[in-house]
Parts: C-alpha cells; sequence; structure tokens
C-alpha cells in the first residue's frame, strides 16, 4: 500500500528531483530523436535539461542507419576515412541537439543545456592524444554548450587538467573508485588554476565527474552469490548506492574546501557529481533505485530513457537520501570488504571494463559505417 507520502513523491517525480537540485539528463541521442521532435518533447515536458552520449549510444543509433543514409551518401562520395565519416555524423548529432538544449543553457547560466561527446576510446590511454582529440571535438562541434568527455582513466587525469586548462568544459567518465574520483577533482582543480594563470573567465567553465553506479553492484552482487551466505545476500544490492554516497562526501569536502574557494572569487563553478550507469540491471530491484536513492542537491542523474519512464510513472522521490547516510555506506563497504572481496580490485576491473567495453562499441560502429560506405560503391580506408 502507498502511503500519503508516498503518493505526492510519486506525483510529479521528475519535478520533484528537479526542486531537490538533481538535474535530469537523458543517455541517449539519436538523429531520429532530434528530427522527430522527440528531445525537444523530453525537454519540455519531462524536465530533460541535458543529454549525454557515448561509443555505445552512437553504435546504436547509428549501426541501425535509421536518419543517416543522405549523410552516408554524401560522405562516400567525398572518399572520406571511415574515421571521418563517424566523427562528422556524431558530431553533426551532437550539434543539432546542443541547439535543442541551447535555451536551457542561456536560462541557467550555463549550468545545465549541456551535450556530452566522448573522446575515440581508443585513445584511454594516451594523454596527448587525448587531449587533441578533446581540442579537436570543441572545434567540431563549436557549440559553448558542448562538454568533452574523458576517460578517467590514469592518462586521462593530466588532460582533463590540460583541457579544462583552456577553457573547455569537460564530463569526466568511467568513475568508478573513490580514490580515483579524488584524483578526477584534483585534476579539475589543477585546470581551474591554469586556466585562471591565463586570464580566462572561470564562471564559462563546467565539468561534471560522472561517477559509475550500477556496474558496481553487478559486480559484488555476482561476488556475494558465490559466498552464498546469509551474511553475503544481505549485502546485495547495497555496494553501490555506498560508493556514490561516500563519493557526494569527498565532493562536498573538496568544494567546501581552501582549494576550490580560492578560486571560488573569480566565480569559479563545482564540479558536479554525476551519477551514470543509472539503468537496473538486476531484475530484482526496483527499477528507479539508483534515482530514489541517490538524490543530493548539486547532482546530476543521466538516465537511460527507460529510467527517465520509470521514474516519471513511479519513482518515489522524498528529498535528500544521500547525506545522512554516510557512516552506513562506510559500514556496508567496509562489510564487502570483511568477506574476501577487495574493493580495489573490483573499481580497477571495472575501469579496465569499461574501457574495453567502449572499444568494442566504436569498432562495432567503424565497422558498420565501412559497411555502409562499401555498400555505396566507395572504399572506405
Amino acid at each position: 500500500m502507498i502511503t500519503v507520502t508516498e503518493a505526492t513523491a510519486t506525483a510529479g517525480a521528475l519535478k520533484r528531483l528537479s526542486d531537490e537540485g538533481v538535474s535530469i539528463w537523458l543517455d541517449d541521442l539519436s538523429r531520429k530523436r532530434i528530427e522527430s521532435g522527440n528531445l525537444a518533447e523530453l525537454v519540455a515536458t519531462q524536465h530533460v535539461v541535458g543529454v549525454t552520449t557515448n561509443p555505445s549510444i552512437f553504435q546504436a543509433a547509428i549501426g541501425s542507419g535509421a536518419g543517416y543514409e543522405e549523410q552516408l551518401t554524401d560522405l562516400a562520395v567525398r572518399g572520406v576515412t571511415v574515421d571521418e565519416a563517424v566523427r562528422m555524423m556524431t558530431t553533426a548529432d551532437v550539434r543539432a541537439a546542443a541547439d535543442v538544449l541551447r535555451p536551457v543553457y542561456d536560462s541557467t547560466g550555463g549550468r545545465d543545456g549541456r551535450v556530452s561527446i566522448e573522446v575515440d576510446p581508443r585513445l584511454a590511454h594516451d594523454t596527448a592524444a587525448t587531449i587533441a582529440e578533446a581540442k579537436q571535438l570543441a572545434w567540431l562541434v563549436d557549440r559553448p554548450n558542448v562538454m568533452i568527455k574523458i576517460p578517467a582513466t590514469k592518462a586521462g587525469l593530466p588532460a582533463i587538467t590540460e583541457v579544462i586548462g583552456l577553457g573547455i568544459s569537460v564530463n569526466v567518465t568511467l568513475i568508478f573508485s573513490l580514490e580515483r574520483y579524488r584524483e578526477v577533482m584534483d585534476a579539475y582543480l589543477a585546470g581551474l588554476e591554469k586556466a585562471a594563470t591565463k586570464g580566462l573567465d572561470l564562471s564559462t567553465i563546467h565539468s561534471v565527474a560522472s561517477f559509475f553506479v550500477s556496474r558496481v553492484d553487478s559486480e559484488i552482487d555476482k561476488r556475494l552469490t558465490v559466498l552464498g551466505t546469509d551474511q553475503a545476500r544481505a549485502l546485495k544490492g547495497r555496494a553501490a548506492l555506498a560508493n556514490a554516497r561516500l563519493a557526494y562526501q569527498a565532493y562536498e569536502e573538496v568544494f567546501s574546501g581552501e582549494r576550490f574557494q580560492s578560486l571560488g572569487g573569480a566565480r569559479a563553478n563545482k564540479q558536479r557529481p554525476l551519477w551514470a550507469s543509472t539503468g537496473v540491471k538486476d531484475p530484482a530491484y526496483k527499477d528507479t533505485l539508483y534515482v530514489d536513492d541517490l538524490v543530493a542537491p548539486g547532482t546530476v542523474n543521466t538516465m537511460p530513457e527507460a529510467t527517465l519512464n520509470a521514474t516519471a510513472d513511479h519513482g518515489v522521490i522524498t528529498g535528500d537520501t544521500v547525506t545522512g547516510g554516510y557512516a552506513q555506506a562506510r559500514a556496508d563497504l567496509g562489510a564487502v570488504e570483511a568477506l574476501g572481496i577487495s574493493y580495489d580490485e573490483v573499481v580497477q576491473q571495472l575501469e579496465d571494463e569499461g574501457v574495453a567495453k567502449f572499444e568494442a562499441a566504436w569498432q562495432d560502429l567503424l565497422d558498420a559505417v565501412t559497411k555502409s560506405l562499401n555498400s555505396k560503391g566507395v572504399d572506405a580506408e
């Protein structure tokens, strides 16, 4: 039975989420979604104020071919390489989406209305190439509300600093560990300091740190299932929320600290935590788990459309569900460790797998575009 409080929270759950200080971004993009008016409709009616993309999303969109035939034909006639074709198509979509979201960007002073596009995932371990790619993407999209996604690998950290230092807004992706998250925040602050020495207006530089959620539960739950004890079973579905809540605690600490405060006078922006991978992968869990239980001011939740629709339909938003749970979060992760499951091993494995998955999706996209170009009588290099 739904209580009165729950009924109130469910009514207009997306609006309530926004009112609690959570920016709702859509974790999906396709040309069909843009040209049909669907994206504009989500912005107008579902409180969507941003869009994130990744290689898997583009592989699904462009691999289907829907909406891309005319551009593919033109690219084939020009005899472009497959890499150039992919970049021309993906940046065209991001540019168009950025135009749809431009009013949101203007009304929020650049805080929202953002569209993210990722550097080539094959460059994840190459700092110099990542920097060069980020600069090129920012130039190609040529919209003030674009965010360049850079993975939080060891090689990605100095790239984040350099790109932020150039005044380019960055979405740091594939963050799984609390230690790496602190390194990401440090890289961002170092970038702001570089930008400040160049006399850049820090108020125009924005960043989010994409902290992945569901994959943590997927891996740790798998290990808990193998253990099979009552204690192990009781911990299932708790590690991901614990990890994210402790990340938010770290965010509060860093951005209330002296280093950021010294930049705040130059109107620097906090690097907001973004909850990524919020689609529930275990059907035993409520499909809005990683929305309802990760409500905190100054955060972003990027949702696949299914999660967005589920939240609109039956999400229960009851206020801040993060800041009061730090002690329990530490206890939950400690209990997992006590059972012999290494946190450090899990998060490193997830980072490695995340990079590999995006590389594979990118290669699938390149293969699909190669096939399309060749079918039009042009050999794609």
